[in-house]
């Protein structure tokens, strides 16, 4: 039997090499973007390793000291807020190719498909572009401070069972791993009110609350409210009409009295802004508000019982 030679088994191995890398292409249609992908995170990684002592000479108009000191104590910037998005494209496979066309400049960490498959797209610690121009109470770059998710859905239709259990599992991990506070998860429509619509009046915010994501009201203290004006016009306003003359304000003192009433002086603009919203735009801002927390009606103008619900969660904010 006559011996292979170095020069066959190298080449079969090459062979067989390339049949391999042939393969991995043909099962994943996204080979070629991760490995730029990889590539970019290497720069990354290559940037990181960079220590101020080798800045020194870089800068010489700035008088170091004499010896370089590194601190022992740093660790990464963690994300701390979860922002939600819905793609409102056609499919989750057209959103996969939005997010690896460089064109587009577009991306998100997660994006979580109507069947309830989750794509993990970036890792946590870097900066997805998926925030745009917005902001939620003092902090007005979101895309440094966040984490993205976009929900398959073209916002005209219900998020399915398997997208929101999904959804809240990553969440229960993202709250794990950085310690979100709960507040903290909010939608594009809330940071970004003049320019968003999403995640769309038909996401469900109650459930999510309700599983420690997300703030929502106590419906029974918003039932139990009343307008001051509505106070009045009942028979309670035997119990002030001494010291009250109709149409006069409820004094300080009786409104601690009677702490299911919203004031008439309650000045709804400055609850929004303590909850978080931009008010710059006051009309967009209460649309904002109305798609998350009424989820009907978002015409940009608060009826009592947005009011209420409102005061309600400026109560809680304190």
């Amino acid at each position: 039997m006559k011996s292979i030679s170095i020069r066959k088994i190298y080449r079969l191995t090459s062979l067989l090499s390339v049949l391999l890398i042939l393969n991995s292409c043909a099962t994943n249609p996204y080979s070629k973007t991760n490995r730029v992908y990889i590539k970019q995170t290497k720069a990354f990684a290559k940037e990181l390793r960079i220590s101020p002592e080798e800045e020194i000479d870089k800068n010489p108009d700035i008088k170091y000291g004499e010896n370089w000191v590194g601190t022992t104590n740093f660790n990464l910037r963690r994300p701390n807020y979860v922002v939600l998005h819905h793609t409102a494209q056609d499919s989750v496979e057209q959103t996969l190719n939005t997010f690896v066309t460089p064109e587009r400049q577009v991306s998100a960490h997660y994006v979580i498909g109507h069947d309830g498959e989750v794509y993990h797209m970036l890792n946590d610690y870097y900066r997805a572009w998926h925030g745009g121009v917005g902001s939620w109470g003092t902090t007005t770059d979101l895309n440094s401070t966040s984490i993205g998710i976009e929900l398959d859905n073209d916002g005209f239709e219900e998020f399915s069972e398997a997208q929101i259990e999904s959804l809240i599992a990553v969440l229960k991990m993202l709250k794990e791993k950085y310690k979100i506070p709960a507040q903290n998860v909010i939608g594009h429509a809330d940071i970004a009110p003049s320019r968003k619509v999403d995640p769309s009046i038909f996401f469900p915010w109650k459930r999510l609350a309700e599983e420690g994501f997300g703030i929502w009201y106590t419906e029974e203290v918003v039932e139990n409210l009343q307008m001051e004006s509505e106070f009045f016009n009942t028979d309670k306003q035997l119990l002030l009409m001494q010291t009250n003359p109709p149409g006069r304000k409820l004094p300080f003192l009786d409104r601690l009295l009677f702490p299911n009433i919203v004031p008439s002086d309650f000045n709804y603009e400055d609850a929004l802004k303590i909850i978080g919203y931009d008010t710059s735009n006051l009309t967009s801002a209460i649309q904002a508000f109305e798609l998350h927390f009424i989820q009907k009606d978002v015409n940009g103008v608060l009826s009592d019982h947005d009011l209420k619900v409102l005061y309600n969660l400026y109560k809680k904010s304190f």
